[in-house]
Order: C-alpha cells, then structure tokens, then sequence
C-alpha cells in the first residue's frame, strides 16, 4: 500500500475567513447571529469548539428535543418542555451565564409574527450580556422585522485543506484496519482532491468510500467515480447542471481569434501564472447569430482547459416565492465557487435579464435585484470562476452588462465564411463516420453562403436521412438537395442579423478574423437555396 499523503494526520488548517469572522462577532457580542450552511455536524463541531475557548456554555435547540444543555454549563437549570419555539425563547433569556445558543432549522418559525416579536425582545435583553444566539439553517430566511438584528455569516463548503485532512483521516483508518489498499501519489491526491470541491465533509466522506468500496482500493481510477458523485450532487439542487467536459475546442469550426485568445490562457488557473503576476480569467462575453457556436464554444473552453463545466439556466433562478430567487442566485453562486477553479456556462443571458427594464412594476422587482446580485458577484467575484455568458438579442440585454470589468473580453460569432463553412462540414462527415475527402467540401462550402454551423449540421444529418431511405451511402448529391432545401437564418431573419452585426462593428471583437460572410456585408441577403 502506497500513499503520498499516507502520513499521520496533520492539525487543522489556520482559521478560514469566514471563521474568523464568526469569532470576532462572538467577541464584539452581537445578539444574534444567522449562519447559511448544510452541514449541521461540521457546524455542530466548530461552534463546540468556539464555545470552549470563549469559555462559554453550549445549548442546541431543535422542534424535536427541545432547548437541551451541550456541555460546559453548570448552573443551567432548564425547563421540562422547550419544544415550542417562544417557550425555548424565554427559556434563554433566563440563562444566568455566557453562552452559545445554536437554533436549528428555525426559518419556518420566523414566518410567525408572535416568534419574531419574541425573537426582537430577545435580541434586546441580549445586548447586555454575554450570550449569542446563533441560527443555523441551509436557507436564508429573514422577515424584514429582523433584518437590522441579525447578522448573516455565509459558512462555505469545505475548502481543499478540509477535504485533504479528511483523505488523511481516511487513509489512516484504512491503514490501520488493513481494510483497501491505497495507491496515490501526490499529483493523484491533488486531483482526487480538485474531484471533491463542491461536496459536504459527509458527501466527500461516502463518495471516498464508494470509491474504496467498488474495489477494495483508493487510486488514481477514483478521480472519475468521486467526479460523477459530485455530479449527482450539484443535480439536487437543480439550479446547476454539470457537464462532463466532452466537447473540444476541435469541434468547433473557425473562430480562430476566439481560439487564440483561450490558448493563451490555457494554463492561467495555476501557480505559475499567479507567481508571474496574473489574475485569473474572469470571462466572456459571446454575442452573435443563433447557431454559430456560441454553446458549442463554452462546452469546449471547460475540455480545453480541463475544468468542470456548470450551467446556470436563469429560468430556474427565478421563483413565485418572494425572495426566493435571489437566494437561488446565491446559492448558485455558492455551488460554483465552492467547486472552483470552474467554467460557469451562462446561457441566453439576456432571456433572464428581460424584465430588468419594467421589473419595479411587473414582479416588484425581483428582475432587479437579481440582476443586481449577478452584476455584482461578476464584478466583485475573487474565486477562480470562469463565466461564459452567451446572448442572442442584444437588444434584450442591459447596457450595464456590457461595462469592462465585469468579463475580461466581448466576442461577436457571426456566420461562418467559406473557409470556415469547409471545416465546419469535416467535422461533422468525420462525426458521422464519413471521410471528408470524399465529398467536394469547397463546392457545399460555396452552397452554403449565409448558413449557420447548426443549419450546416442539419444539412449533413438530412442528407444523411435521404440516403437512408434510399439504402444508399451518402453521397454529394444528397448533400447538395438537402442544401437546397434549407431557407436559412439570414434569410428569414435578415433585418435583424443585419442590425446585430452593425450593432457589433467596433463595440467586440470578431471571434473570427475575416468580416462578414460574402454576400452579407450591408446585410444583404443571399439568394434563394432551392
């Protein structure tokens, strides 16, 4: 049994921001404290720990068993029956002595006027002493009484340093129990590591031990089954859907522009470039005409880059309940970071923006102030979250979004030109298990001035169709036919093809060196396919 990281379990990390800040709070007194977090256990643990240094006394409160004493109280003489939220209210209040209060799942309490006047009093007696009510809740839930009593400590996913010292942990039970074997070097620690960001300590624990236990052995085979995990997990929350990175950047014709500047930037999430002085990359911005690869392109940065690919569909964000769907965007926003360094893929960015402009009267401006949340997270954001936005109208997008800062370049993906309309259709005959040479790719290159590279594709699989009902192989001519038979895009959508691309001129970068496709420039139509 080999291990890199086999040794005797190291202390804990020194204290994380977020815990720092937990501890300052409980210093400086604060009343009442609001932590956002999944893992009860995790928490259960640090504020023990807490109340221990601060020399204070521990109490946990749940619907289930009440107000009940943790440890480190000696005069506490509790009531029999807590269980009801303003009896464990006032039983707090009657402490005689410092403590750590923690109330556990308590937001759907705060929906009633009689606990939250409970809650204010409660929070005013405290002032004077040295007790903190802490309440621990996976969702954050204030009604507008409290707001100005609560302080709000977001408690993140465990970092790298968590999830190592718990592979430690493991790796020292196993050993010592002789029970798998482990096969890991550093690099392949790391990665198992990388694999985990996003997950619980439990979620982490049970996916390296379906890992051991699928073989009897913890190695470098594990990095995919603790990824398909996380996967599953990120799936719960059904704001984000992971992608397996199975796009290349090979998929994608053309866009040569757009490929360089992501080349340079292949190996910006490093060590190295952050010791040559570079930040990392924040984003993109792809504007441009429907099918021309701008969902293709976002697939294939996360595989060029050899980074998790999340989508976040704005859609979802949003919710019949108030509040509610800014409190999605964050905990979006969370799941990315926590997962990071990570592409985020935001898809028809300006479909969920839309009602930005009318939102004060249409929904009470939730558009707002969700929009307001994104702009600032991409303006602000300091974790290595890579953004890709994509936007078909730009007419549906605020100009507020478009500020320098906020993504590191804007590309403008037109349609393809010849050359890139060649290699669009190689790829997609070698897709399909068809040679390229055999076909006169200059010639359907040609045919298909003003096609888009997903009216190509459909071009390729209708032939494909017509040579099938002819029990034949696909041939030029079957190509040619289902080319004629397609009215594409910048026909029926001339007008506004024409202004988006005036639009563009000078305000992005071509993500294709070439202007125009021939025949489009001035936003002339090309003529008839049939």
């Amino acid at each position: 049994m080999t291990s890199a990281v086999s040794g005797s379990v190291s202390p804990r990390a020194p204290a994380v921001p977020w815990l720092e800040e937990l501890d300052i709070l409980i210093r400086a007194r604060y009343p009442m404290l609001y932590l956002v977090s999944w893992e009860e256990h995790r928490v259960d643990a640090i504020l023990s720990e807490l109340a221990r240094s601060h020399g204070k006394a521990l109490f946990h409160w749940s619907i289930i068993r009440g107000l009940r004493n943790m440890g480190g109280s000696r005069t506490a003489t509790l009531p029999e029956e807590t269980r009801n939220p303003i009896d464990a209210l006032a039983a707090i209040e009657k402490l005689n002595e410092p403590a750590l209060v923690v109330l556990k799942d308590f937001h759907p309490f705060l929906e009633d006027k009689g606990v939250v006047r409970a809650l204010r009093e409660l929070s005013h007696f405290l002032k004077s002493t040295f007790t903190t009510v802490i309440l621990l809740s996976p969702t954050l839930s204030i009604p507008v009484e409290l707001e100005k009593e609560l302080s709000v400590v977001d408690v993140p996913l465990p970092g790298y340093n968590d999830l190592m010292q718990l592979l430690r942990e493991i790796i020292t039970v196993v050993r010592k129990g002789n029970k798998a074997t482990i096969d890991l070097s550093r690099d392949h620690a790391d990665q198992l590591i990388k694999a985990a960001l996003g997950l619980t300590l439990a979620e982490a624990e049970n996916a390296f031990a379906k890992a051991i236990a699928h073989d009897g052995k913890l190695g470098p085979d594990d990095i995919k089954r603790i990824q398909d995990e996380k996967r599953q997990v990120i799936r719960k929350n059904g704001l984000l859907e992971y992608y397996p990175p199975d796009e290349t950047l090979g998929s994608v014709g053309g866009l040569q522009n757009l490929k360089a500047w992501l080349g340079q930037r292949t190996a910006a999430f490093g060590e190295r470039a952050r010791q040559f002085g570079l930040p990392e990359p924040r984003g993109l911005l792809l504007l441009g005409v429907q099918g021309c690869g701008k969902s293709l392109t976002a697939k294939a940065i996360s595989a060029h880059w050899n980074l998790p690919l999340l989508r976040l569909d704005m859609g979802r964000i949003f919710s019949g309940l108030i509040g509610s769907s800014e409190e999605n965007l964050r905990k979006a926003i969370r799941v990315a970071e926590s997962v990071a360094p990570v592409v985020l893929w935001v898809d028809e960015i300006e479909k969920g923006l839309s009602g930005v402009g009318a939102s004060s009267s249409g929904d009470s401006g939730v558009s707002a102030r969700v929009f307001g949340t994104l702009l600032t997270w991409l303006q602000e954001k300091t974790a290595p979250v890579f953004v890709v936005a994509t936007a078909n109208r730009i007419d549906g997008l605020p100009p507020e979004v478009l500020r320098k800062g906020r993504f590191d370049e804007i590309f403008f993906i037109d349609l393809p030109e010849q050359a890139e309309r060649r290699e669009i259709f190689r790829i997609h005959l070698s897709r399909r298990k068809r040679e390229p040479g055999h076909y006169d790719l200059e010639a359907l290159a040609s045919l298909t001035e003003g096609f888009s590279g997903a009216e190509i594709e459909q071009a390729v699989i209708a032939g494909l169709y017509e040579a099938f009902g002819e029990n034949a192989e696909l041939g030029q001519q079957h190509l040619v036919h289902s080319i004629r038979e397609t009215f594409p895009l910048s026909v029926t959508m001339r007008d506004e093809i024409a202004r988006l691309r005036v639009w563009a001129k000078g305000r992005t970068r071509p993500a294709s060196p070439s202007g125009p496709p021939e025949g489009l420039q001035g936003g002339a139509a090309p003529g008839s396919r049939r």
